[in-house]
């Protein structure tokens, strides 16, 4: 006999395959598009070290910003401004590849993985083969956020 006043408790029904596919598919997206912001910030991070003399960089970071910090040395305090107006510019646009990534454009994952595979090229002749290969890796993280991308 059931107790008055108590009902059973309503039934949720599961969320549609569907839904959860697509949920799935944006979460795919936003991390691959989150790659462009960690480049672009580590990239202004290696040119900070850079600049203060340190020896050592990011893996992950634009060798273009390296060769901007290498250029724009001999000019002393000019070469600093000049190196971080170059090189935050090089990282904002880096951004942006992140923030229409983010929105799943196809464009932004494609331009960034090209000019990232060209960043990476550049390294190669430089023989930075860790950076390389980490690259690598980069692009392949950033074209599974491209394959959810609709």
């Amino acid at each position: 006999m059931a107790s008055a006043g108590t009902a059973p408790a309503p039934v949720r029904p599961q969320q549609p395959v569907e839904d959860q596919r697509k949920i799935n598919a944006a979460a795919q997206v936003a991390r691959g598009a989150r790659w462009f912001y960690w480049i672009a910030g580590l990239s202004l991070v290696n040119s900070a070290i850079g600049i203060f003399g340190g020896g050592v960089h990011f893996v992950i970071g634009l060798g273009i910003t390296q060769v901007f910090d290498v250029l724009t040395k001999p000019f002393g305090g000019t070469g600093i401004v000049l190196d971080v107006v170059i090189n935050g510019t090089v990282a904002a646009v880096v951004c942006l590849f992140g923030v229409f990534a983010s929105k799943g454009q196809k464009w932004a994952f494609l331009v960034g993985m090209v000019l990232y595979g060209m960043d990476g090229l550049l390294l190669l002749l430089g023989g930075d083969y860790f950076s390389v290969a980490f690259h690598a890796y980069a692009i392949y993280a950033i074209s599974r956020g491209l394959s959810a991308a609709e």
